[in-house]
């Protein structure tokens, strides 16, 4: 019988990044598959980042993990999203070749002396005591271990929808499994069914691009990963084109046979990803939707056309995909279908990503009720990190949510009511400001060498690249501007207010007509690069808001420093609503702050944990929040 430190259940995103966290901190790791080939998957669409998502890929890269190094090696078309708008919502999104992302993972796993990355089906988690002791294997192998990570995505007990068709498999007709959902829901775990869906793919051969808009994309200097520069490479582009009415009536007269209204589907799915024919149900007035033609990969004609996720019998999906602009003539390689799973409902959860029941089991990924590769990985990571530390017996690593969008991404999961896929979004996070994608290396790069993820150096050259960053405000700072004809009218010719009297380069800077580019056309010569250019103008010229965000931030930390002990029966303290009893029992918070986050506890219902918890400290009962006559403190 196999011994190890740490068995990872799955090698997709999730599984990838935990093993991988695990064994550099000095564990013996285990990773099983379902298969071999297909270590860190890309089913769906092989694209990383967009609003929130590129957030989570720099937060990871800065903590040491390995999703953007691999994003970057493998991309096929790279762009920043949204940069007519402001700093907090701008994102980076690639496409990769699935292959070689997959491929170039799966090397790093192998590579890694710790891993031990085995083909495998897990059937049942092993538990003696209240705690874990390892798991068994379809063969019968019994493999045990100190710690379990179960990243199993959407493989459990998952069921492809195709129409009036439905079949057990996995995405991309893999092999699902039901032993180890039976050996959770034994040991007493909830589980959820969720639903999500992928849409066709075509032969590249036969698409009329001449009908489409073309989505170059742009040579960047920095892509995902802070540890090295984008090597530059012939990118291909993407395609624009729409749906038709044609399309919307082809739809709406074969509604009742896809199998989301059907009622063949019993789970729910994410909202913020809806198929085709929830898009036309939603929204019935609207002609037309995006429907956006991506490359797989460098060596396939196969490209995925996103927006057509849909659930849709065979012999409709490509009379409705040809009714698309460009899409005429289209010869379909995979068809879309959707897809039910189990997953776990994350409120059973600490916020280290371990059981609150089971001492030694986490779970991450698409299994803790979330969408999308980033979620999953960043989930990964921090439930290697806690696995390895726990090991060591030290102090758990919980990231804030005024720290990381990881932070938000964790504290959503285990403290909301997760009805839905989650997805990761910047208007979850409410100090979005604070925690831009061009800033993650600074604000996490010191926890990840201090896990031993970053090297010296790694951290080092972050270091002096921020030290640049803040030598350069300061010396704008420390720049005078006169009052001159010359220099008022260069302001006139740039649509700038002239100046009535001396200002620095930092304030001049400030106005919104102004950018770091036309400093120079009054004579300021820049100290750093351009990529690093964009970061000072960034914190120029939002550093009022930054500030104002900082004290918010203040004051979110006192809440969350009022702790919750374990113990508390909320049922017994006086003044609280039936409502929040019930979920204050069902989610056990771990702070005030935490508390507030949840649906269904008022601002009320905060005021008297709070006199509660004041009444407790200095030893004496009564009024508001006293617990009733027997009830336990």
């Amino acid at each position: 019988m196999d011994r190890f430190d740490v068995i990872v259940v799955g090698a997709g995103h999730a599984g990838c990044e935990a093993a991988l966290a695990a064994a550099r901190m000095g564990f013996r790791t285990v990773v099983f598959t379902i298969t071999l080939d297909n270590v860190a998957l890309m089913p769906c669409n092989p694209s990383v980042g967009g609003p929130g998502k590129a957030h989570l890929v720099r937060e990871i890269d800065a903590l040491g993990g390995e999703m953007g190094r691999s994003t970057d090696y493998a991309y096929m078309h790279i762009r920043m999203l949204n940069t007519r708008k402001g700093p907090a919502v701008q994102a980076l999104r690639a496409q990769t070749d699935r292959k070689l992302y997959s491929w170039r993972m799966r090397q790093v796993l192998e590579r890694e002396p710790n891993v031990y990355l085995r083909e495998g089906c897990v059937e049942e988690i092993l538990v003696r005591g209240g705690a874990v002791e390892g798991v068994v294997l379809e063969s019968g192998e019994r493999v045990t271990a100190r710690a379990v990570i179960v990243a199993t995505g959407t493989y459990m007990r998952s069921l492809i929808h195709m129409g009036e068709v439905h079949y057990e498999a996995g995405p991309q007709s893999q092999r699902t499994t039901h032993g180890l959902s039976r050996s959770l829901e034994k040991l007493g775990f909830r589980l959820a069914r969720f639903k999500t869906g992928t849409p066709p793919r075509a032969n590249s051969r036969s698409v009329d691009y001449s009908r489409m808009t073309p989505l170059e994309g742009e040579p960047l200097v920095q892509g995902f990963s802070f540890r090295g520069k984008l090597a530059p490479k012939r990118q291909v582009p993407c395609w624009l084109t729409y749906t038709t009415r044609e399309t919307q009536a082809i739809m709406q007269a074969n509604l009742h046979r896809t199998a989301l209204y059907s009622g063949a589907i019993v789970g729910i799915g994410p909202r913020y990803c809806p198929s085709l024919e929830s898009k036309i149900v939603q929204f019935p007035d609207r002609d037309s939707h995006q429907v956006y033609v991506e490359p797989e990969g460098w060596d396939t004609q196969e490209v995925y056309l996103s927006g057509l996720s849909t659930s849709l019998p065979a012999d409709v999906q490509v009379e409705l995909v040809r009714t698309i602009p460009g899409l005429e003539n289209v010869e379909l390689m995979r068809l879309a279908y959707a897809i039910e799973y189990d997953c776990l409902g994350p409120h059973q959860l600490w916020k280290t990503l371990e059981s609150r029941s089971i001492n030694g089991l986490y779970f991450a990924g698409q299994i803790n009720g979330s969408s999308g590769y980033e979620e999953a990985a960043a989930q990964g990571l921090i439930a290697g990190i806690n696995c390895a530390l726990k090991l060591k017996g030290e102090p758990p690593f919980i990231l804030g949510r005024d720290e990381a969008y990881i932070g938000v991404l964790i504290d959503d999961l285990v403290t909301k009511t997760i009805s839905e896929p989650y997805r990761m979004m910047t208007s979850l996070a409410e100090y979005r400001l604070l925690l831009r994608q061009d800033n993650a290396d600074r604000r996490l790069s010191v926890y990840g060498r201090n896990l031993g993820l970053l090297t010296d150096d790694e951290y080092d050259t972050i270091q002096r690249k921020w030290e640049a960053v803040d030598k350069e405000i300061e010396a704008l700072r420390s720049w005078r501007i006169t009052p001159s004809e010359r220099v008022n009218g260069i302001l006139r010719e740039m649509g700038s207010v002239p100046l009535q009297h001396v200002v620095s380069g930092e304030e001049l800077l400030r106005r919104p007509e102004m950018s770091y580019s036309r400093l120079a056309a009054l004579g300021w010569t820049s100290g750093v690069d351009e990529g690093l250019e964009q970061i000072v103008e960034t914190e120029i010229k939002y550093a009022g808001y930054i500030q104002k965000q900082q004290r918010e931030v203040e004051r979110f930390r006192k809440l969350e420093a009022k702790r919750l002990p374990e113990w508390l029966n909320y049922g017994e303290i006086e003044g609280l609503s039936r409502e929040a009893r019930e979920k204050l029992t069902a989610v056990r918070p771990e702070s005030v702050g935490q508390a507030s986050r949840i649906a269904g506890v008022s601002p009320a219902d905060i005021s008297v944990l709070l006199i509660y918890l004041e009444q407790k400290r200095r030893g004496r009962g009564g009024g508001a929040g006293r617990m009733k006559d027997g009830g336990q403190g």
